[in-house]
């Protein structure tokens, strides 16, 4: 028998009902929104997962070009090896992956939407301004000291210059300097008989030549090689006869002759004869040993002029 119920009696069961709804601030979840957030999940995962095996399939595809060679040709191979040569940042890529995990970590929790797609946002800004950061100040030392960047480019062009003069030799360096600012001619006319450098040693020989010999008969006549003042004329030591002739911090000798012809303190010309050709001090034969120093470095004579 169905029961009646009495007015008051459903005013008390709508006010229950009523304060129900009011203590769940009278929102009822809908079940399309609860499945758009599960998506929203699924989507970024989804997204995230086809990029890196995009990034993967095309790593292999230029591994296999750069090592096959039997598929591609060689311009192509080039190429694609020149692409891989380039370094990558990994650590960059890993602070903007892990600013992209912050700014979507609320998303994937399921948080407010409106307040992740602002963090989103704001985080996506910050990575673009690390991202724009080294290009604006690659940008400005280019500009830097006028248009263009041409007192960058001088200032590049001299440290370039200065490092390749730091890799030359002081050898090197001795060579450019005299033929910049001296003028030789041959000191006799004869056969190259011994030549610069390291030789097969010998009671008589040195190990280290310091200079070049010339063969020629005695009493052939020999040559003031250059402009200059006779600094040492002797008969003594194992030059034998010898003549020093300097000019400024240069200085040419002219060793083993049988007769000197100048006197110490004489100033000679180039081309004035100014000895003789003989075989005295360690010699082994008739011939002229020729010098030439820089502030008493050897230098090769054959550097600066061309013997017969």
């Amino acid at each position: 028998m169905e029961r009646t119920i009495s007015s008051e009696e459903r005013i008390r069961r709508a006010e229950e009902i009523y304060n129900r709804r009011k203590s769940l601030n009278g929102v009822r979840v809908a079940g399309n929104s609860v499945n758009r957030v599960e998506r929203n999940k699924v989507s970024l995962f989804k997204k995230m997962i086809l990029q890196l095996a995009i990034c993967a399939m095309l790593y292999i595809i230029f591994y296999l070009i750069k090592h096959g060679n039997y598929i591609f040709s060689e311009e192509v191979i080039n190429k694609t090896k020149e692409f891989l040569s380039y370094d990558i940042n990994f650590g960059n890529l890993q602070s903007q992956f892990s600013l992209f995990i912050d700014s979507n970590k609320e998303k994937w929790w399921g948080e407010n939407t409106n307040r992740e797609e602002e963090n989103s946002q704001t985080n996506s800004n910050e990575v673009d301004t690390v991202n724009e950061l080294p290009e604006n100040k690659v940008d400005t030392t280019n500009t830097v000291g006028g248009i263009g960047g041409a007192a960058t480019n001088e200032i590049i062009e001299e440290e370039s210059t200065k490092k390749e003069e730091k890799k030359k030799s002081q050898s090197e360096l001795d060579i450019e300097y005299v033929k910049e600012n001296y003028d030789f001619t041959l000191p006799v006319k004869g056969t190259v008989t011994s030549r610069y450098g390291t030789r097969e040693e010998t009671e008589v020989v040195s190990a280290n030549h310091a200079g070049i010999d010339i063969g020629a008969n005695t009493g052939t006549a020999i040559y003031a090689a250059m402009d200059g003042t006779v600094t040492v004329a002797s008969s003594e030591g194992e030059y034998g006869k010898h003549i020093d002739i300097e000019d400024g911090d240069v200085l040419t000798r002219y060793a083993h002759c049988s007769k000197l012809l100048v006197k110490e303190g004489e100033k000679v010309k180039q081309g004035d004869k100014i000895a003789e050709v003989g075989s005295t001090g360690n010699s082994t034969g008739p011939h002229l040993h020729f010098e030439i120093r820089r502030e008493n470095r050897t230098i090769n004579p054959e550097k600066i002029l061309k013997f017969e």
